[in-house]
């Protein structure tokens, strides 16, 4: 469907850039996770900026987003992923391999939590014991938020959504993006989060 959409129409609804080169050829260039990918016009490959091409899960990702954005101004408001349209039914599942995920490798060390967010570009938030936004996408902010528990009660971490979330992915995208900050987040903590390394998408 995005083949008989016009480009610049696709760039401006989802906030990224179009560079044209020809008669109905181009490339749009977009921020996805604070890294700047390209996807060619029209037969959308997606790549880095080593001209590798990206894994398949991230060009489905794009693919998602440019063809659900719609321009819809963000609300500002967080919600759960299971307070988005048609979000409840996954909602169990998501969580289970988004926050609680998290809150198994970092349990009460809230240290350590807020160090692994800000090496990997996280924006300090004021929710929870502590919270931080990330931008996997231009209009696409998520938010995670963590709890400390005690001897009583488990420590908590979800990953929320701005309300306007399902304007710009569809609720399969949202668990996508979601599950990939869980990712970096697991990924670097389990190497050494005192170290710098590269967690992949």
């Amino acid at each position: 469907m995005l083949h008989f959409r016009d480009p610049g129409l696709i760039a401006a609804r989802s906030g990224i850039s179009y560079l044209q080169f020809g008669p109905n050829r181009g490339e749009f260039h977009i921020p996805f996770w604070g890294n700047a990918v390209t996807l060619t016009w029209p037969t959308l490959i997606g790549y880095n900026d080593t001209d590798d091409e990206l894994p398949p899960i991230v060009q489905a990702l794009l693919l998602y987003y440019l063809l659900t954005s719609d321009g819809t101004t963000l609300t500002g408001k967080w919600v759960s992923f299971a307070d988005l349209p048609d979000g409840r039914m996954y909602n169990v599942a998501y969580q289970s391999y988004s926050g609680d995920e998290i809150v198994k490798l970092y349990g009460f060390d809230l240290v350590a939590f807020k160090s692994v967010c800000l090496k990997i570009g996280g924006t300090t938030a004021d929710l929870g014991d502590a919270s931080f936004i990330f931008q996997p996408l231009p209009r696409m902010p998520i938010l995670i938020t963590y709890w400390v528990g005690d001897e009583d009660f488990p420590s908590s971490c979800k990953i929320l959504f701005d309300s306007s979330a399902t304007h710009y992915l569809p609720i399969d995208g949202c668990a996508i993006a979601g599950s990939m900050l869980a990712k970096k987040l697991c990924g670097l903590k389990s190497l050494d989060f005192t170290k710098d390394k590269i967690i992949e998408w």
